[in-house]
Parts: structure tokens; sequence; C-alpha cells
């Protein structure tokens, strides 16, 4: 039996590439408010959560102002945009091998808990998944990556040393270490960490085959 039989995977930059979809709905946003971007709408900012990452990309800090774009991103990626959102290729097939060996998989993600289960949905993976968090899936908002890692650990009665996270960027193998959990990074993504940014401990993974390796073997 593998060391670690709780596998909690990030989503976007991990498993599907996101991207396309997400940038063709900011900019979407941007043009149906009239607002000008601040800075160039491209893969750098996927990632962080909406709120955060509209700012960033509009300049301003003011409510109104990133909420009518929100809205505008809203209205453009819940209803069609989603659904240009494509699984990294083997991604598919390296769930459907960890679930069928008996692991429970479970997603931790800072992208809002209704695309992510559009997604989940549209790409035919729902029944891989036992457990799906976001951030916006409380209320309040969990305040970050680390804190809704803990949350599900918690809520699922999951032992820390039967756990492992996956993610594409350093923000989750912080989360991870932050929570007791070793990491993975996968490097097939766009947030793909170099060999620089690696910490001590963080293991990484260049193809889903790989990562399936490492899972299976431990």
């Amino acid at each position: 039996m593998p060391r670690h039989p709780h596998i909690l995977f990030d989503l976007d930059g991990t498993l599907i590439d996101s991207a396309p979809a997400i940038l063709a709905s900011f900019r979407e946003a941007f043009a149906r408010t009239g607002i000008a971007p601040a800075r160039s709408i491209d893969d750098s900012v996927i990632g962080p959560p909406l709120v955060e990452t509209l700012q960033l990309l509009s300049g301003s800090d003011d409510p109104a102002l990133v909420a009518e774009l929100a809205e505008a991103f809203k209205a453009s990626y819940d209803s069609e945009g989603y659904k240009a959102t494509a699984a990294f290729a083997g991604v598919g097939e390296l769930l459907a091998e960890l679930a069928g060996a008996g692991l429970t998989l479970s997603i931790a993600t800072n992208k809002r808990i209704h695309p992510t289960r559009l997604i989940l949905e549209h790409l035919g993976w729902s029944g891989h998944f036992a457990h799906v968090y976001s951030l916006d899936l409380f209320t309040p908002r969990l305040p970050d990556k680390a804190a809704m890692i803990a949350r599900l650990l918690a809520d699922q009665n999951i032992a820390r040393e039967q756990a492992i996270y996956i993610g594409d960027r350093s923000e989750d193998g912080e989360s991870a270490d932050a929570n007791g959990l070793p990491f993975i990074a996968v490097t097939w993504g766009y947030g793909s960490l170099t060999a620089g940014e690696m910490r001590a401990g963080w293991r990484a993974a260049a193809q889903p085959e790989a990562l399936g390796a490492l899972l299976l073997g431990e």
C-alpha cells in the first residue's frame, strides 16, 4: 500500500491547462466594463484567487471597481468560458489509475467552488474526487490555501502522515509545509518551479507518469 493513501491536488496548472479560458474571460471582463488593464493579461497572473488577480490586473484596490470586474469575469467564465479548459496530457489516465488503486483523491484549489465543480464535471472527473475544497466553500471565506488544506484534513479526519499535496507553485509547497505534508511539484504546467525554487524535502515530477510512479511506489 502506498505510504500516502490521501492525495490532495491543486487544480490550475497542476491537473488542468486553464490559462486560455481564464485569460479570455479576464480580457472579456475588462472589455465589457471599459476598464483598461494596468498590466499584461498573460499566464503569469494565473493561480491566485480571483479578487487578488483583478486587483493586480486593474492596479486598483477600489472595492466597487474590482467587484464590477469580478461580476463581468464570472458572467463570461461560469457560462461558457470554462468549457475551453483542457486536461494536461496524461492527467486523466493518472487520476483513473490512482483512484483505481484505492487511493482517496481530493482537490484543494484557489479557484472558486462553482467553476471548479463545472470543470470537474465537464472533464468527467467528478467521480475521482472524494472531497473538493476551495477558499469560498465556507463563510467566511478561508484566508489562504494553507488554511484550506488544514480545514480539509480536519473535516475529513485525515492524519497528516497519510496525506500528500501536489501542486505547481511555491505557494503550494509552502501551504503543504505549513500543514506538515510532503509536497511534489509538477513541472509540466505554467507555474513550474525551477530547481532553484525547490526547497529541502520537496520532490518534482516532469510527467504524469512520473508522478504516478512516485505516488504508487511510496
